[in-house]
């Protein structure tokens, strides 16, 4: 397996690999950056290449990490050395037809993954071109599942909408911690302890409606007493729209998405 790219989250899905039992000696990264070759090998023991053609000559698989502006220079670089190739892209924003374009027609899965990904908490939609057999669209799978959880996607204009919910979705809880710390403070705790229940809080939530046993409409009336003090705080979210506004939001991205993706 290639990486042309050796950034963050190309190490994330190293690590995620490696820790799978993925032998470091048949990863090579491709890296313009010495130092970044030195601590990837020092790091994780993998192969690196400061040449993209001969990095990727004996690959089966190459991932695509690299910054949505430089894929045309890497394509002109890469020439045809990726025929007969499954590439992998987790390059943001870039459509299949933009790779195709630039590649030409092979195996393409196109990936989005978001920033949790970094600690191996992914949540990463992916899209497979009609080039793509079933062993390949396995392997990406499980590359992609190395630093998280994945959803193959039957449509790419799906993408779009897995970014609303994952790729943005840690802003959008971001701000409601951000929130609650400034309440809690306004309360009368100091910001460090408003910060530390806050986070605790949000960590216990979200892992017991990861657990999945309980949907999250159960876990939240439990929580909520009729007439009680949950209660009292809920309802004024409820009746200034909490849900319409989150909708609103979502769907705000998803049309940016698009309207982006057109430009390009």
């Amino acid at each position: 397996m290639a990486f042309i790219g050796g950034g963050n989250m190309a190490s994330a899905i190293l690590g995620g690999l490696i820790a799978q039992g993925m032998a470091p000696a048949q990863i090579i990264v491709i890296d313009p950056g010495a130092d970044q070759r030195a601590h990837l090998r020092a790091t994780y023991g993998v192969r690196t290449a400061d040449d993209v053609t001969a990095g990727c000559a004996e690959a089966d698989t190459v991932v695509l990490a690299v910054k949505p502006q430089v894929i045309a220079e890497v394509a002109e670089r890469v020439g045809g050395a990726l025929k007969g190739k499954l590439l992998v892209s987790i390059a943001a924003g870039v459509p299949i037809a933009r790779l195709e374009a630039l590649f030409g027609p092979i195996a393409i899965v196109r990936t989005m993954p978001n920033t949790p990904a970094l600690l191996g908490l992914g949540a990463t939609g992916m899209f497979a071109n009609d080039c793509v057999d079933a062993a390949q669209r396995a392997r990406a799978k499980t590359i992609v599942e190395a630093f998280g959880l994945c959803v193959d996607l039957p449509r790419e204009d799906l993408l779009d909408a897995v970014t609303a919910v994952s790729g943005s979705g840690p802003a959008y809880f971001y701000l409601l911690i951000e929130e609650m710390i400034r309440a809690g403070a306004s309360l009368g705790f100091t910001r460090e302890d408003a910060t530390i229940m806050t986070l605790q809080t949000a960590l216990g939530a979200a892992s017991m409606a990861a657990q999945g046993d309980v949907p999250p409409e159960v876990l939240r009336r439990r929580v909520t007493s009729p007439n009680g003090t949950t209660h009292a705080a809920i309802t004024p979210m409820q009746k200034d729209g909490f849900a319409d506004m989150v909708l609103r939001a979502m769907t705000a991205f998803r049309d940016k998405a698009v309207e982006l993706g057109r430009a390009e």
